[in-house]
Formats: structure tokens, sequence, C-alpha cells
């Protein structure tokens, strides 16, 4: 397919520099990086030959995983800074003509968010449909065990007990991050209210989408196939399509898009693990209107061992020149979502 632009999207020709405010710049001595180091680099940054800055989560959070367990979208971490110290930041980046994007972490927040603290005081409060909760399993002896056999990405099980509710909820990574409901209409609404649109409107120019393809799970929610690790620990991890690129991922996509992102001049990038090829497509083609573009993780993965990416065990040219032609082959004739008119 042809495209019709007469203009190159500037994310197309980007060199995007990742800031990760904890350990960047320390500006007052406390241990922490934060925004006043920041700001205080962006010439250094600049001259390197930056054009955008991917600041990494500097949201309020509890630090249980690095800010990637959100307590409050709208605002700022306070060893970070102020949201002022954010608004200077945004304005500096656009003066020395470079743009910012920031990580859009809305697969799970952190159990600490309101949104949660509302949900779990309760099963018929507003909010107790925005996460997902599910009863317990009695098993033969009696005892409680989880919904299902899923590995949390951080170990154990991927459902957590909670006393106040008397059930479990989803979180598919730390204790501390409860995924979710986007089959909730209304959770999907204050996502794009509360974690989109806001830093929009602030002058951010776009995101990097944490766990871009968690958001649909399969219902009803089933065990996972036993796997390699399951006679250790008793759980397996989630196949393709019962937690990653489930049945409306593009949907959901589709929706944030034309709701929120498309009224803006923006960049979104998803990072999206083990999409076939057939939905690495969908989440990029122009046509389908969701993302910009996604992580080549074949390429990302480079270099470690399957299954495991802290064993290095290296690669040769050949292995990485490969890694790029695989994912670039199959899209060349794709056009990605272009600029507003």
């Amino acid at each position: 397919m042809a495209s019709t632009q007469t203009q190159t999207p500037w994310w197309k020709d980007a060199v995007v520099y990742q800031v990760y405010p904890a350990s960047f710049k320390d500006s007052d001595g406390d241990g922490w990086g934060d925004i006043p180091g920041i700001i205080s680099e962006l010439d250094h940054i600049k001259e390197v030959g930056t054009t955008v800055v991917w600041l990494s989560p500097h949201y309020a959070s509890p630090q249980e995983d690095m800010g990637y367990d959100i307590s409050d979208y709208e605002a700022v971490y306070s060893r970070y800074g102020t949201m002022e110290d954010m608004d200077k930041l945004i304005s500096e980046i656009h003066k020395r003509g470079m743009k910012l994007i920031c990580d859009l972490v809305i697969n799970h927040t952190s159990k600490e968010h309101a949104w949660f603290k509302e949900s779990r005081s309760s099963r018929d409060n507003d909010k107790a449909d925005w996460y997902i909760w599910r009863d317990a399993k009695i098993d033969a002896d009696g005892n409680r065990q989880p919904p299902t056999n899923w590995r949390s990405y951080f170990s154990g099980s991927a459902w957590q007990w909670d006393e106040t509710r008397q059930q479990y909820y989803l979180r598919l990574f730390a204790e501390g991050q409860p995924d979710l409901n986007w089959e909730n209409e209304d959770t999907r609404e204050a996502i794009y209210k509360s974690a989109v649109k806001f830093w929009l409107d602030k002058g951010v120019d776009g995101f990097r989408i944490d766990t871009a393809g968690l958001y649909s799970k399969s219902y009803p929610l089933k065990d996972a196939e036993e796997d390699l690790k399951t006679p250790i620990d008793g759980f397996a991890y989630p196949k393709d399509g019962q937690t990653s690129n489930g049945p409306r991922i593009h949907e959901f996509h589709k929706e944030m898009f034309s709701k929120v992102i498309s009224h803006y001049d923006a960049m979104t990038v998803g990072e999206v693990g083990g999409s076939s090829k057939e939905d690495t497509l969908k989440y990029v083609s122009a046509k389908e209107k969701e993302m910009n573009m996604i992580f080549l993780f074949n390429l990302v993965d480079i270099g470690s061992a399957k299954g495991d990416k802290f064993n290095y065990v290296g690669f040769t040219p050949k292995q990485f020149k490969d890694a790029i032609f695989e994912q670039s082959n199959f899209i060349k004739d794709l056009v990605t979502i272009p600029l507003l008119d």
C-alpha cells in the first residue's frame, strides 16, 4: 500500500533518549534522581543528538515496582519533585526543540490508588468492578485456593487474597499492582481522562505504552496449560490470548486512539510481547489506528538465553541483522499511523 502522506511524521525520524528519573541526576543530595536534575542536563541530552526524551514513570507511587505501581496519575512522585517542576521540564524540553514522551502504565495501578481502595471496600460500591475480582476455589481439604493456576510475571500466584473484600484480585505483576478491568467502560473512560488526556493537555508529546498487549483478558478465566515450572511451584504462565493479545485488545486500542490520542500530534510506542505477525500488523497499521509502533522484542532479546533475559549468551552480527530483517520484512508495505491533517 503506497502512502499518501506529503509530510513525514516527526516520530519516524526521532532519536529517543530514555531518562530513568530515580538514577539520572540528583540535584539536592537526597540520594534520588529528580526532575530539576533532569532539567539541568537537557543541554547535554540535546547535544548528543536527542530529539525525543522518554521519561520513565514519574507519577505518585509507593515504589513497589519503581514507579510502575501508580497511586495517582495526576501527581508527581514527591522525591522527584512537584507538578511545577514537571511543567518546567515540559517547557524546557520544548524550548530546545525536543519532545517528551512518558510511560503510560494502564494495565494496573497501585493498590494505594483511590480507585482500588474504593473497589476493595465492598462488593457493591461504584468501583466494585473496576478491577478483576474472583471468589476463591476450595480444595478437597477445605482450603482456599486462587481462582486459576496463573503464575505472576514476578513469580508465585497471579492472584492476591484481600481480607476486606474476601475475594482474590488479579495482579499479573507485584502484589501491589492490581490489574484494571478494561471490560468496564467507566474504568476505561477514567483511564483516558486521568492517565492520557491529563498529560497530553499539559504538553506531553506521546507515550511509551507499558504492557500494551495485556488489557484484554479472555473470559471466562480458565487455568493455563502446565509448563516446565508447574511441577515446582504449581502455577503456569497464561498462554497467548488468555491475558496477552486477548479478544478485545485491538478494540481497546482503537477506542483509546479515537477518543483521545487522535486529537493530538502524539507519538505512541507499545510494549507488546509475543504478538503474532497478524496482531503486530493490527497494532501499528494506519488502517487500524491503534499505535504508531511497537518494540521489536526479537531484537531486544537477542543475546539472552531463551526464557531467561538475565542470562547473556552473546550473539553474532548475522543474528543481529536477521532479528531486524525478520520483523521489518513482513511490514515492508505497511503504512503506520500518519500525522493528523
